[in-house]
Parts: structure tokens; sequence; C-alpha cells
């Protein structure tokens, strides 16, 4: 599968769709989820082309794959919600059908500010 430049999240990193932000730098954006399923929901997405976790891995740069997890980091202390600054969170990548991707584009979802509860139902 090739990487889709119309999809959702690569028209919010070029601006086309407007976000809710929370953090940015060179290798990451992050936003509000506009349809959170906890009391914190916040999305963290790559700036590169990236379909998956598995394509991220395959092709990203090592400076990509760490300014992915310090982004992760840096907005979960912003959200009040790491175990530095809160009462942790979850972070979630869902890959590809199987795993319940729904836009074609690697994302992590973050859940905290209350108990996010089971892991799998």
């Amino acid at each position: 599968m090739s990487y889709d430049d119309n999809n959702i999240f690569a028209k919010i990193l070029r601006g086309e769709i407007p976000c809710n932000k929370i953090y940015e730098d060179d290798f990451v954006l992050a936003f509000h989820d506009i349809n959170p399923q906890k009391k914190i929901h916040a999305l963290v997405i790559p700036k590169g082309k990236y379909i998956d976790l598995d394509d991220f891995t395959l092709k990203a740069s090592s400076e990509e794959m760490v300014g992915l997890l310090k982004g992760i980091n840096i907005v979960a202390k912003k959200l009040g919600i790491s175990t530095e600054v809160g009462k942790g969170y979850r972070a979630l990548a869902n890959i590809s059908d199987h795993g319940g991707q729904e836009v074609p584009h690697l994302h992590f979802h973050l859940f905290g500010g209350e108990k996010v509860g089971k892991m799998v139902e």
C-alpha cells in the first residue's frame, strides 16, 4: 500500500483542515481528537508520510523515531497525564485492518485524565 496524500492527517499537516493543536515540532504534530473517547484524548502524528508503525519502523530515520517518542512524552506532560506530572496514560497505535486503523497515517492516541479501563474487550 502506498501513502495516500489525501488522508485527513495529511490535510491537517498541510493546514487544509484545522486542528486544536497541543504541540508541534520538526517531527510531530499533536492535537485534540475531535471525537474524544476519554476525558483526555489526543493524537500525536509524525510529520513524515508513514502509513502505520510497520511502515515507520522500516523507513523512518533514527532522528524521526526519537522525535516521535519524545513528542509523545512532551504531549503527555503538557496534558498533565505523564507519570512525571500525572497518574499515567495509554498510548495506542492501531495498525492496518485487523488492528482497527481508520486513517492511513501513523498516529498514536493518548488517553488519560481518568482510568482508561481494559486493554481489549
